[in-house]
């Protein structure tokens, strides 16, 4: 398990280390008190993948671009 805060990591980063602790969780291996602080640490790691996306998914929907690539306007990713 990753030191560095979760605030601090990029997307990436966070998902490699969310991925490792599912990993560590499934094994069955870790004892209660640890498994506690993986979860947690689990959940924070969900909830900031999650941030990233919806920013992400925001900026990608006020940037519709017509033909000319000119921007021309906000469109959710959705609507169609």
């Amino acid at each position: 398990m990753s030191e560095t805060p979760v605030a601090e990591m990029s997307f990436e980063q966070a998902i490699a280390e969310l991925e490792r602790v599912v990993t560590q969780l499934d094994s069955g291996s870790v004892e209660l008190e640890a498994s506690i602080a993986l979860y947690e640490r689990g959940a924070k790691l969900k909830e900031h993948c999650e941030a990233k996306l919806n920013a992400a998914e925001e900026k990608v929907a006020k940037l519709t671009l017509s033909a000319d690539g000119a921007a021309v306007g906000t469109t959710p990713l959705d609507a169609e």
